[in-house]
């Protein structure tokens, strides 16, 4: 579960987004200000970190700067500025994105995973079972024979495999899917395309061993 640092002085703003971003399989850690802040970063961990620019006790500049110093943690910034010279300010201390409140939730989601995507270190190799895939390469092999998948197949196995052994909602695998193609994904299309790499991957489509749905859940990839 992505592990993420909220940063903000809004109470109910706060709460709010600590709730959302918790039913959408984020574990967040809040902070009212700059001094709590840094400190909460201090525990390590962070997939990501969320930061208002204005603060009770400083700013959110400084706490970027200090992630910045330490890590490759992706930081975001909230904020009801519009001030273009704050935005710039912001990408100068090292920010990886700026998005300007009010926002949607569903964006600010997008955002994030977009955000921890670009700074992820992919492994080498993803493995599970007999399947593994090769992220440099593009490939998929199922016992040292190549598997031809489409773009969404390919990128439905890519999300399962980093994700391996968590359960994977089927919400949060439409939208994985939706960012990756940019266009509408239904429930249905997220069956069709669930059904299409079982049977490309799965020695018995229809008893799965390797992506296994968790009912009324999700699905979760398995070593076995």
């Amino acid at each position: 579960m992505p592990k993420v640092l909220l940063v903000e002085d809004d109470a109910q703003l706060a709460r709010n987004l600590v709730r959302f971003l918790s039913a959408e399989q984020f574990q967040v850690i809040h902070a009212a200000g700059q001094q709590d802040g840094l400190a909460a970063f201090q525990q390590g961990g962070f997939d990501c970190a969320l930061l208002d620019i204005s603060l009770q006790d400083g700013n959110g500049f400084s706490i970027c700067s200090a992630i910045k110093s330490q890590s490759d943690t992706p930081v975001i910034f909230l904020t009801a500025s519009a001030d273009e010279s704050m935005t710039v300010a912001g990408f100068d201390v090292g920010a990886d994105d700026y998005i300007s409140k009010p926002f949607r939730p569903r964006e600010l989601v997008a955002r994030i995973k977009n955000a921890m995507r670009r700074s992820r270190k992919t492994p080498s190799l993803l493995t599970c079972q007999n399947i593994c895939l090769d992220p440099a390469k593009g490939t998929v092999m199922k016992d040292g024979s190549e598997l031809f998948l489409s773009a969404l197949e390919y990128r439905l196995l890519l999300v399962f495999l980093t994700n391996k052994e968590q359960l994977l909602t089927r919400e949060r695998l439409i939208d994985e899917l939706w960012s990756f193609s940019s266009e509408f994904v239904s429930d249905n299309t997220l069956n069709v395309y669930m059904k299409r790499l079982r049977e490309k991957i799965e020695d018995d489509p229809q008893n799965p061993s390797i992506i296994r749905t968790v009912r009324g859940m999700g699905y979760k990839a398995v070593e076995g």
